[in-house]
């Protein structure tokens, strides 16, 4: 009788642990939201808005999220300072047609308000993404070229 009791409470915190594991952000993945979730965050936080458009059939895709989603440095700097929004084209192209996508993947940055900063097609490798989001995020972007950005913080760094 108490093994059984013992295995039911097993499968009970199992199932509980199921249920809550996406909806708890790991300090160790980038914390998603939906579009209309995201947008809502980033004018509500006053951050801007990193919106990664993915399909499942898409090799690059998975790819960038195995390699540069994965990325602690990464991870860590848009949890911080980025609201990120993930979109399926398949399941939601209305929001694909708006941003104008034509190929995957597809990455737009947007200001808090939801006003376009700009889009980068095709797959972006960890290193490089990491050089973008601080691009962006310190808005270096209103002031200078990505390549003067680059060439001065490797004469800075």
């Amino acid at each position: 009788m108490k093994v059984k009791i013992l295995c039911l409470f097993v499968l009970f915190l199992c199932f509980i642990a199921a249920c809550f594991s996406d909806s708890v952000p790991s300090s160790d993945s980038v914390k998603w939201y939906s579009y209309n979730e995201g947008i809502a965050a980033g004018e509500k936080e006053g951050k801007k808005v990193f919106v990664n458009f993915y399909a499942d059939w898409c090799t690059f895709c998975a790819k960038m999220e195995k390699e540069t989603f994965k990325e602690q440095s990464v991870v860590e700097y848009l949890n911080e300072h980025f609201i990120s929004i993930k979109v399926n084209t398949e399941k939601e192209n209305d929001i694909a047609r708006k941003h104008f996508v034509r190929g995957l993947p597809m990455t737009w940055f947007l200001e808090p308000n939801g006003e376009k900063i700009s889009s980068l097609p095709g797959y972006i490798q960890k290193d490089m993404f990491k050089q973008i989001l601080q691009f962006i995020h310190t808005d270096s972007y209103n002031k200078m070229t990505f390549k003067e950005y680059i060439s001065d913080h490797e004469k800075s760094g």
